[in-house]
């Protein structure tokens, strides 16, 4: 759903995002239950503000947030996956930033809130080394390159 802000056309969208799940589940070797929802709202950073605030205490635009739908610790997961929340000026921000296109980066952004949903974590350096790992070979499955990778300035 787009909310908020200045998004590419909704079918554009549909498209990376179908892409981006696809790749997940397949190299990431996610399991859902059959006919399993995942909800995925298209903001701006006002929103995704008042969201951070509210649910983690961070009064500030974040680039993507995710509200998983069931316990972490699950084999499958599902029905409902859960939440993706990106917000558009940041996604754009940080792509201008990193010298990426804004749907590298946004395919990035789904990917990893799409783990977060199905328990990935990067609290721990442990954790964020693995989730990182999946995330680099999930968006190479689709041609993107490696968005941890030390880019020439």
């Amino acid at each position: 759903m787009i909310e908020a802000g200045s998004w590419p056309a909704e079918e554009a969208l549909a498209a990376l995002l179908a892409r981006a799940v696809e790749a997940s589940f397949a190299e990431g070797r996610l399991e859902a239950v059959e006919g399993s929802e995942l909800s995925v709202v298209f903001t701006d950073d006002a929103h995704i503000r008042e969201l951070n605030d509210a649910w983690r205490q961070k009064d500030k635009a974040t680039n993507v947030l995710s509200f998983p739908g069931s316990p972490p610790g699950r084999g499958r997961f599902g029905p409902m996956l859960g939440d993706v929340v990106v917000a558009v000026e940041t996604v754009r921000n940080e792509a201008d930033a990193e010298g990426i296109s804004f749907d590298d980066h946004l395919t990035h952004l789904l990917v990893h809130g799409l783990l977060h949903l199905f328990g990935h974590d990067h609290i721990e350096d442990v954790e964020a080394e693995r989730m990182e790992a999946l995330e680099t070979a999930i968006l190479g499955r689709l041609g993107i390159a490696d968005p941890y990778a030390e880019r020439a300035p």
